[in-house]
C-alpha cells in the first residue's frame, strides 16, 4: 500500500485563506505522521498549528511545547551549527508556551556552538537610506567577520538589487522607513519570491507598534530597534545563521 504524502501546500492553502480548522487538522496531522522520520518538519507543523489556534483565540500552549520538545531532542543528537537553531526554537517554544525554564536550558545550550567563517560568507544586504547608518552597519559586519555586502539606499533599489541575489541566500538589513517605498512593503515582495528569505528589519518603532508587529508576523526573520549595537546585530545575525543551517539540514 502507498503512503501519501504529507500535503504542506494545501495545509498552507488552508492557512493563508484563513480557513483555520482545516489547516489546524491538517497540520497536526503531518506533525504526528512525521515526529520519528523527520522531527524538525514535525515541529514546524506544531508551530503553524499554534498559529491557526492563536488566530481563533484558542490556548496553543500544548503544540508549543510539543515543538519545543520535538527541536530539543533533534539538537541533543546534533554536534554541528544546526544544533544551535534547533536549541533556539526550541527557547522560542518553550518562551511562548511560559516554561522559561525550559527556555532557559535550551538557550544556554545554543552558546555552546558559534558561527563560522563558512556561514559568516554568506552575502548580507543593507537597505537604509541614512549613508551614517550604513556605514555604522559595515563596521560592525567587518568585526563580525561579514565580507560580501551590498548596500543599497531606497526601497525600490534594493528590492532590486535583493532579486538579484535571492538565489545565494542572503542575509537582508532592512529599514522600515525609507524615502519611496517603506521597508515593510519591500519585505512582503521578498517573501512573495522567497518565502523563506531571511529579512532582519531595522526600525526606530518599538517592537509593539502595529505596523512592526504585522510585518514580522508577515515572515520577517528578526526586529532590531535603533539605535542598536553590535551585540544585538550579532544576535540577529546568529539567529538568521542559525535558522539557514536548519533549513539545509531539512534539504
Amino acid at each position: 500500500m502507498v503512503t501519501k504524502k504529507p500535503d504542506f501546500d494545501l495545509a498552507l492553502t488552508h492557512l493563508r485563506n484563513h480557513q483555520n480548522m482545516a489547516a489546524y487538522n491538517m497540520l497536526t496531522g503531518i506533525a504526528d505522521s512525521l515526529k520519528k522520520s523527520d522531527p524538525i518538519k514535525a515541529a514546524l507543523s506544531l508551530i503553524l498549528a499554534s498559529e491557526c489556534k492563536n488566530r481563533q483565540n484558542k490556548d496553543s500552549t500544548s503544540e508549543a511545547v510539543e515543538a519545543g520538545k520535538l527541536f530539543f531532542t533533534f539538537a541533543k543528537k546534533e554536534k554541528s551549527f544546526t544544533a544551535k537553531s534547533a536549541f533556539l526554537c526550541a527557547a522560542k517554544c518553550f518562551l511562548k508556551a511560559g516554561q522559561y525554564d525550559s527556555a532557559k536550558d535550551a538557550f544556554e545550550k545554543s552558546k555552546e556552538f558559534t558561527i563560522t567563517q563558512e556561514e559568516a560568507s554568506r552575502p548580507v544586504v543593507i537597505v537604509d537610506d541614512s549613508k551614517a547608518i550604513v556605514l555604522k552597519i559595515q563596521g560592525y559586519l567587518n568585526n563580525l567577520g561579514y565580507s560580501n555586502t551590498h548596500q543599497f539606499y531606497t526601497g525600490n533599489e534594493g528590492l532590486a538589487g535583493c532579486k538579484k541575489i535571492l538565489k545565494s541566500n542572503p542575509i537582508i538589513l532592512l529599514d522600515m522607513s525609507l524615502p519611496d517605498t517603506n521597508g515593510d512593503v519591500i519585505a512582503s515582495k521578498i517573501l512573495e519570491e522567497k518565502p523563506d528569505a531571511q529579512i532582519i528589519l531595522i526600525t526606530a518603532d518599538e517592537k509593539t507598534t502595529k505596523r512592526v508587529k504585522d510585518t514580522i508576523s508577515s515572515g520577517v526573520l528578526a526586529f532590531i530597534q535603533k539605535p542598536f549595537t553590535i551585540k544585538e546585530l550579532k544576535d540577529a545575525l546568529a539567529t538568521a545563521e542559525s535558522e539557514f543551517s536548519l533549513s539545509k539540514k531539512q534539504k
